[in-house]
């Protein structure tokens, strides 16, 4: 299980839904400013788009190695496409085919005398922030079930390295109760291909009171003592072997899988790395 690498005739798919509630509005340190969480999620998210551009890009074009979706949710329990044109998947040689609007920002950087200096730099950009309203997350998560739930019943993904949900939020839902979002993760979970179920990692940016975090926890290290935490960790999966390597060389030689498929109170840092993890870890050939 999980074992089929990802060619043109066995593709992916990468599924990314994002809170765009008003909570995001709050300020994190990211790269060495003050940002919106907000705005540090909508410049991750585009460095997963472009990263996964690249990596599928060879001396033929960028090949149609996965699907990808970007869903949106907050405002009035609006859950809405992200992506170019409000399409709810793209091949991943569609997306390269949009031109994104390219941005420039200073960021800091240190130099090898230890002095901090500032840089110009231009990046890729085809979703912006988003900060209002509610947080229907139960929702955002369905509409991901009924995505991979199509792509899975798709004849030429049958064999294929199952699809990859993220959930990255910074609250709790506002459109169900922990029984309901536990149900429909269930649900993500329940699907699959020949190679393995669907996978839900669940990414929290909010900060704990006391401190407490999570970072593709193991079993003993289950976050008991947060109900949101262990909310979180109840609803994401057992991370498959194919990706133990990657996660240790983050936590740390000691750490022993099985990991869980989620992080709270996490930073942006550590939300770019899991995305990362999860869409990188997968052989491409």
């Amino acid at each position: 299980m999980y074992t089929r690498s990802i060619t043109r005739t066995h593709r992916t798919a990468f599924l990314v839904a994002i809170d765009g509630s008003g909570s995001m509005a709050e300020e994190i340190r990211f790269r060495g400013r003050s940002t919106t969480k907000a705005e540090a999620v909508a410049a991750v998210a585009n460095e997963l788009l472009f990263e996964l551009i690249e990596r599928a890009r060879r001396d033929d074009g960028v090949r149609d190695y996965y699907d990808i979706a970007l869903v949106g949710y907050g405002g009035d329990d609006e859950v809405r496409s992200l992506l170019p044109g409000g399409e709810e998947l793209l091949s991943v040689a569609r997306l390269a085919e949009r031109q994104p609007v390219l941005r420039t920002e200073t960021v800091e950087h240190r130099l090898p005398d230890g002095r901090i200096a500032l840089r110009e730099i231009t990046t890729p950009c085809w979703i912006g922030p988003r900060a209002a309203g509610q947080t229907p997350m139960c929702e955002a998560l369905r509409r991901c079930r009924d995505l991979a739930a199509a792509w899975c019943a798709r004849r030429e993904n049958a064999q294929s390295f199952p699809p990859v949900v993220f959930n990255i939020t910074d609250g709790e839902a506002t459109d169900c109760d922990d029984g309901e979002l536990r149900a429909v993760a269930a649900q993500i979970r329940a699907l699959g291909t020949a190679d393995g179920n669907v996978l839900l990692v669940n990414i929290h940016l909010a900060a704990d009171e006391q401190g407490r975090t999570a970072f593709f926890p193991a079993a003993d290290e289950r976050p008991d003592g947060n109900r949101h935490a262990r909310l979180l960790y109840d609803c994401a999966s057992e991370m498959p072997a194919v990706f133990d390597e990657a996660i240790r060389a983050e936590k740390g030689p000691g750490a022993l899988p099985p990991f869980r498929g989620m992080s709270y109170n996490a930073s942006a840092a550590q939300l770019l790395t899991m995305l990362n993890i999860g869409s990188i870890s997968i052989k491409t050939e």
